[in-house]
């Protein structure tokens, strides 16, 4: 190499040096200085889309509620606590989601149940909101039938004004939950615990007896196409479950037949205290489990984790559960 070259070969070396010491110095500031965007701090919106055939069939949320564990019975504290820890649930109490179901089949708009409004506390209450994310408004419903009549399930019928929530939704009961809620002799004889269910439901009812769109099905009634009433009482005197059907493939809304997918699908023979006869709706329950499995149909709980819909399996003596995957709408089934 000529002492030219070399003179050369040095400059450039030392320039491209400097270059990158300079670099670094006017970007170290920067990096320094330069933060993440606030925290955002809420969720997304609590609605889930998926097709049933022809139908598209909207999960809403409403929120949670905390219930002690000692509402559940049949097996022991120990027992319970243990089933609790195979799903990282170790505290007294269980986030129990409130989920309600819509139901477009093109004809109609149906929804199933309407949450707690605010009968159960600020935890509660988001289905309207959520509702509306989804790009529906309660004036388009026309039908609301509901799984039952307790008040996270009956409450969320009436606005903040004590008025239909729904105005131009009819209001269809099963003939023996109304019967069992509304029987003033029935409510007098209640336990003084139960008397406030009582009032809550009549409450929530009654606008739209007011108004002429309350009316209550029989046994067998066929509803609206493709939606069929499945009676499982138990939970409560007429509690009722829905079956979606559409081409070939079914979805059993199946309301308060469950409360803890932890405990209750490993052991499905633990009631809850909230049960009117617990002798009726474990077997009730475990019928319509042994349906889903045989069927390998879509069920969905009003207290299973959002979205709450899945299949089910035999497992053991139990059932294990197998929750729908995120997808977009009619894709991934």
């Amino acid at each position: 190499m000529t002492s030219t070259s070399f003179r050369f070969a040095k400059r450039s070396v030392l320039t491209l040096a400097l270059t990158g010491l300079a670099t670094c110095t006017l970007l170290a500031p920067v990096a320094a200085l330069a933060a993440a965007p606030a925290q955002v701090k809420t969720q997304v919106p609590g609605f889930y889309r998926m097709a049933i055939g022809d139908f598209e069939v909207t999960a809403l949320y409403d929120g949670y509620i905390e219930l002690d564990t000692a509402l559940l019975k049949n097996a022991t504290p120990k027992e319970i606590k243990a089933l609790l820890a195979r799903s990282f649930v170790n505290k007294k109490s269980i986030q129990t989601a409130v989920n309600a179901y819509l139901i477009n089949t093109g004809s109609n708009l149906i929804l199933v149940d309407t949450g707690s409004a605010k009968c159960f506390g600020p935890t509660l209450g988001a289905l309207p909101a959520n509702l509306k994310a989804a790009g529906y408004e309660p004036s388009q419903i026309d039908t609301i039938v509901v799984t039952h009549l307790h008040p996270d399930h009956a409450c969320g019928l009436l606005d903040a004004d004590g008025k239909p929530a729904y105005p131009n939704a009819t209001l269809r009961p099963a003939q023996a939950e109304a019967d069992f809620w509304l029987d003033a002799a029935i409510a007098a004889k209640a336990p003084k615990e139960a008397q406030g269910f009582f009032k809550m439901a009549r409450d929530s009812v009654q606008p739209y007896i007011d108004a002429g769109k309350f009316k209550p099905f029989a046994s067998g009634e066929t509803l609206v196409a493709g939606i069929t009433p499945v009676a499982t009482p138990g939970h409560t005197p007429g509690h009722t479950s829905y079956q979606v059907t559409s081409k070939d493939q079914t979805l059993m809304i199946m309301g308060d037949l469950i409360h803890s997918y932890a405990v209750q699908f490993p052991r499905p023979g633990i009631a809850i205290g909230f049960d009117n006869d617990s002798s009726k709706a474990v077997p009730m329950r475990k019928k319509i489990f042994d349906d889903a499995v045989k069927k390998q149909t879509y069920v969905a709980g009003a207290h299973l984790p959002f979205p709450g819909i899945g299949q089910l399996r035999s497992e053991g003596s139990g059932y294990g559960w197998v929750p729908v995957q995120y997808a977009p709408f009619g894709i991934g089934r």
